[in-house]
């Protein structure tokens, strides 16, 4: 056999050199074009997840699902995913029965049912429907103790929920509904805290809560407190295993019912958007989870610009506990959004907050909250609007920063028509009121709300459906779809060859 010769160390060197000379003619770009493609670039999602809850325990509901993909998110997913996808809402149950499903971009699809069978939802989209997939459920009860408008968007699972403005007061349920959208169980824990901070070790706990996979559980808050009498509460929600939906069912004797969906995570401030102009009691409550103290200074932002409510112009909270303070009619007739900001700009305690807004009077009052909101990013949508005149309030606060240019996408219908688009200035430091809708079709439809320029820009949306005399409303907060993720783009490095 014959042997080969070894080489040596100059045959090694130009064989490198010849092969960093390659690549260097084979590769996609260098220097600044390399510096660009190593930048992370915005790529459509691949699958979002949503949850929603179990919408009653009366007979006589009514609920209404409806789901939506903008067709601009669609666009851009479709280059990324070759224009196909599937959208479904389930039921959080082991059966798992399809009860809504999305078959096109840009038009909302719709399903309806009726009692209290009606389940908590999972329910994943992929694909081209994936981005911005939105999805909400909106109850309606004429009677009874859960009487009301009860309205909420479907959100993703997570990890850590705060939940102020809850009550175990008399006359007050408020249920924690909890759901397990994966195939392993979950362990989730509740704590409550009122005005002398976290309640007794004994009591406003519950620990390891177990949830089963693909199922849901209800907690009444009242049954961690035995006796006691918090009108003014938080409950923080945090799983030990597995992730969660997780969302609050207030209902109040006499007053009306509705859900309040998780508030946005502690922050030195906050914005509470879209209070209803002719709110008659409007109640703010907020807790300091950290261990400082938390001083606020509190605006209203109108049309017209923000002002200090006279009275209460700042709140002072104590580290570890839930404070609320009566604002009454603080709307006076006008659209508002309330802002909560540290009084002192160097010591910014982070805080959670909400409204409890009431709308009407005596035997005809009805009841809904606002929860503090972060903004709506490059796009947010809401779906179930409503065509019936006044039905559907829009509301876009700039709280500060830079004058921001916004548009607003009416879809059509689920019964058809033809969607509707406008753009809108909005000052800083005011809140607007916009009406847009589509022309023509029945049913419901859904507003999309992409910031252009300026900001940032929180919004709510308002949806009224009065019953008998009485101003049954719910509110929901729009967030960011987070439709895009941030993906690195990799290079070539030549350096592995030569070092």
């Amino acid at each position: 056999m014959k042997q080969r010769a070894p080489l040596t160390l100059a045959a090694v060197a130009a064989a490198l050199a010849a092969v960093t000379g390659l690549a260097s003619l084979t590769a996609p770009g260098s220097g600044a074009a390399d510096a660009k493609a190593a930048t992370a670039a915005r790529m459509p999602v691949e699958r979002s997840l949503l949850v929603c809850p179990a919408p009653s325990t009366s007979d006589i509901a009514e609920t209404t699902y409806t789901a939506f993909t903008p067709a601009a998110a669609a666009a851009a997913g479709a280059a990324a995913t070759g224009g196909t996808g599937t959208a479904r809402l389930l039921g959080a149950t082991k059966e798992a029965k399809p009860v809504l499903e999305l078959k096109e971009t840009g038009k909302p699809a719709g399903a309806a049912a009726t009692g209290a069978d009606a389940p908590a939802l999972t329910g994943s989209a992929e694909g081209v429907l994936a981005p911005g997939w939105t999805a909400q459920q909106t109850t309606q009860v004429s009677v009874g103790r859960s009487r009301g408008l009860l309205g909420a968007g479907c959100t993703a699972p997570g990890t850590d929920f705060w939940f102020p403005g809850v009550s175990t007061a008399k006359g007050r349920e408020d249920y924690v509904h909890l759901t397990n959208p994966d195939d392993a169980a979950a362990v989730v824990d509740i704590r409550l805290f009122g005005p002398d901070g976290a309640a007794k070790p004994d009591q406003g706990t519950s620990e390891n809560i177990r949830i089963d996979p693909k199922s849901t559980k209800s907690v009444l808050l009242s049954s961690l407190v035995p006796g006691a009498q918090l009108a003014d509460a938080t409950a923080h929600v945090t799983t030990r295993a597995g992730r969660v939906g997780a969302s609050v069912q207030a209902a109040e004797e006499t007053v009306g019912a509705d859900w309040l969906q998780a508030a946005a995570d502690p922050a030195g401030s906050l914005v509470l958007p879209g209070i209803p102009a002719d709110a008659t009691s409007v109640r703010l409550v907020a807790h300091v989870p950290g261990e400082e103290d938390a001083d606020l200074v509190l605006k209203l932002a109108g049309p017209n610009g923000a002002i200090t409510p006279a009275g209460s112009e700042q709140l002072h909270l104590k580290a570890g506990t839930t404070a609320a303070v009566d604002l009454k009619d603080l709307t006076r007739g006008e659209p508002g959004s309330l802002l909560l900001a540290p009084a002192d700009a160097g010591r910014a305690a982070p805080v959670v907050a909400a409204v409890r807004v009431v709308r009407g009077s005596g035997a005809k009052q009805e009841l809904g909250f606002v929860p503090a909101t972060g903004p709506v990013g490059p796009r947010a949508t809401v779906a179930d609007n409503r065509t019936d005149q006044d039905a559907t309030v829009l509301a876009l606060t700039v709280p500060g920063g830079t004058d921001a240019k916004v548009r607003v996408t009416a879809s059509p219908t689920t019964g058809g028509g033809a969607g509707a688009s406008q753009e809108v200035q909005v000052k800083a430091g005011t809140t607007q009121q916009v009406a847009v809708a589509p022309t023509g079709g029945k049913g419901s439809y859904a507003l999309t709300v992409e910031t252009l320029a300026g900001g940032p820009v929180h919004a709510a949306r308002t949806l009224s459906l009065p019953h008998e005399g009485i101003a049954m409303f719910t509110v929901q907060t729009l967030a960011d779809d987070r439709s895009t993720v941030s993906v690195p783009r990799a290079v070539q490095d030549l350096s592995v060859l030569t070092d």
